[in-house]
């Protein structure tokens, strides 16, 4: 049944709006995405099933709109009984609202949240917006792009070789990231709500929510006003760190994070070295029993005791070591396994197919019998014992929906 089952959530479709409807639809929750005459623009974004450009084939739409229903509606069309009216009578059965207009363009439709409240009082209202619904910007234009670089994610991801120019996620992270912000908001209200409260309007910043994830970068500047600097696979900082990458044996590359900082850290990593016979390639192997003997190897300690600092430099010199003679897998469950953190860089093949992800179910197979086949997806993102979420089925054709949905609305 999933942990929202029973609730229904209407969804404009748009980039901004339709992360937030996928968490809350593989929740469970019964996502109405409404689009307009011909289809959602999502569905002309390639890449395309076979390369064969068309509205069903879309995989952007299939990805991002999983286990949702579809409903054709014309907001444009203000006759009586017309497009607005129906989508009034939509909005009437339904818990919660999210979109991702231009700000203004419903008020001036009749349907924002003051108008709608006339027909659904304990309407739960999300907007995504760029720069959010008010102030000076919150009319300007904006892309996951441009969301992400004037936010601050861009400017703090990179390589270490500054001549390289910064790095953009992947993936949709500007949306995402207020997409995410969106659902959470929209199941705490759902959650006062049910505890007696009313309905509410819930105005998402993407910029704000994308910026408050660069850490140090932002506060950094603006409490102390110190500029980050860009580094290959870790953590902006006003000053270099050590590079924490290294290529394994086999051809990929392994995050080796925090060195060893406590004793049984230390011990375990020499026994592995003794274990895979290396210790005679790593002349600081006595550094690594010194390590043993301290309480705590902490920045404030490295930094007041040489010796401290070579013993920590030491931990993460047999680290690269030995990860260098491992391919990245099994580099990534030894450390692992000694309680030592590191992360192997995987493609997202080698996620899908990755002993962990599938035993979690991760990768789930979706019918598409409209096509006469299943397809690999990526499941839910969060995993409940006592109500799992459902299965995700695919996305749905231009209006599939619109007898069973609007054919009962109001």
């Amino acid at each position: 049944m999933g942990p929202l089952n029973g609730l229904r959530i209407i969804e404009l479709s748009s980039d901004g709006a339709a992360f937030a409807g996928k968490l809350l639809a593989e929740l469970g929750a019964d996502v109405i995405v409404v689009e307009p005459p011909g289809g959602s623009p999502q569905r002309a974004y390639g890449p395309f099933l076979d390369d064969q450009p068309g509205p069903e084939r879309s995989l952007y739409w299939w990805h991002y709109n999983t286990s949702k229903r579809s409903v054709v509606i014309d907001l444009d069309d203000a006759a009586p009984g017309g497009g607005r009216d129906t989508f009034r009578r939509l909005v009437a059965g339904a818990d919660a609202l999210v979109e991702a207009e231009r700000p203004g363009r419903l008020a001036a439709l009749g349907l924002d949240y003051a108008d709608l409240r006339a027909v659904k009082p304990e309407l739960i209202h999300c907007a995504i917006t760029p720069f959010g619904r008010s102030g000076p910007r919150s009319d300007e234009h904006a892309t996951d792009l441009t969301v992400l670089a004037g936010s601050g994610p861009v400017w703090s991801c990179g390589y270490d070789d500054h001549t390289v120019p910064p790095v953009r996620g992947g993936g949709n992270q500007g949306y995402h990231t207020g997409g995410v912000w969106g659902a959470i908001s929209v199941l705490t209200a759902l959650q006062h709500r049910s505890a007696g409260g009313p309905g509410q309007f819930i105005d998402v910043n993407m910029h704000a929510a994308s910026n408050v994830t660069t850490e140090l970068a932002s506060y950094g500047w603006l409490v102390a006003r110190r500029e980050v600097q860009r580094q290959t696979g870790r953590h902006a900082s006003p000053r270099p760190t050590d590079a924490t990458q290294v290529l394994c044996a086999d051809g990929r590359y392994l995050n080796t994070g925090v060195p060893p900082r406590k004793p049984s850290e230390f011990k375990v990593l020499h026994e592995w070295l003794v274990e895979l016979d290396l210790t005679d390639e790593f002349p600081l192997a006595v550094l690594l029993e010194m390590g043993g003997q301290y309480e705590h190897i902490g920045m404030a300690e490295i930094e007041e005791d040489p010796m401290i600092g070579e013993v920590f430099g030491a931990g993460r010199d047999a680290v690269a070591l030995i990860a260098s003679r491992l391919p990245a897998h099994d580099a990534f469950v030894g450390f692992q396994q000694r309680g030592l953190p590191v992360g192997a860089v995987f493609a997202p093949e080698d996620i899908v197919h990755d002993p962990h992800f599938v035993a979690r179910g991760f990768p789930v197979e979706v019918d598409h019998e409209d096509l006469g086949r299943s397809f690999t997806y990526p499941g839910a993102s969060v995993r409940l014992n006592g109500s799992p979420a459902v299965p995700p089925r695919r996305a749905p054709h231009v209006g599939e929906h619109d007898a069973e949905v609007l054919g009962t609305a109001g």
